[in-house]
């Protein structure tokens, strides 16, 4: 039997949640399981956010923001990619695998890229299975 995972998608405020606008605009779907959250910069988001969404049961994690060079606060995009490599190494050699956890840059107007990462990520966890750290009694 197929499982439906728990996914959580950071979207910085200004191209990601762009991204989400624009999908919405152009009234494309995505997952109704993959739970949007917006966050002011793929720099701001601390990595603790991130480890503890997986931590608690999400069965993957995304995050999405300005493309580099792109970014509204000049580095951040470029801190969010530094964080999001340590964070997967960290993951990986916790035993906990880093592919749960996806950036991807997705700008203002690219509505149907953010829908596609969103499906495609979704597939690819359904494939992955349950994450071994989820409590599956409390669904």
């Amino acid at each position: 039997m197929e499982f439906t995972p728990k996914i959580i998608y950071f979207l910085c405020a200004w191209c990601g949640s762009g991204g989400s606008e624009t999908a919405a605009a152009y009234r494309l779907k995505y997952p109704e399981n993959v739970r949007p959250f917006r966050v002011m910069c793929t720099g701001a988001l601390d990595p603790v956010y991130i480890l503890r969404c997986l931590i608690e049961g999400a069965d993957g994690v995304v995050v999405s923001g300005c493309h580099p060079g792109d970014c509204h606060y000049n580095f951040g995009n470029f801190r969010g990619r530094r964080r999001i490599a340590i964070i997967k190494r960290i993951l990986d050699s916790l035993g906990l695998d880093g592919e749960r956890l996806w950036l991807r840059w997705v700008a203002h107007g690219e509505g149907k890229k953010m829908v596609d990462t969103a499906k495609e990520f979704n597939n690819y966890i359904i494939q992955k299975g349950v994450n071994p750290l989820s409590n599956r009694w409390d669904t």
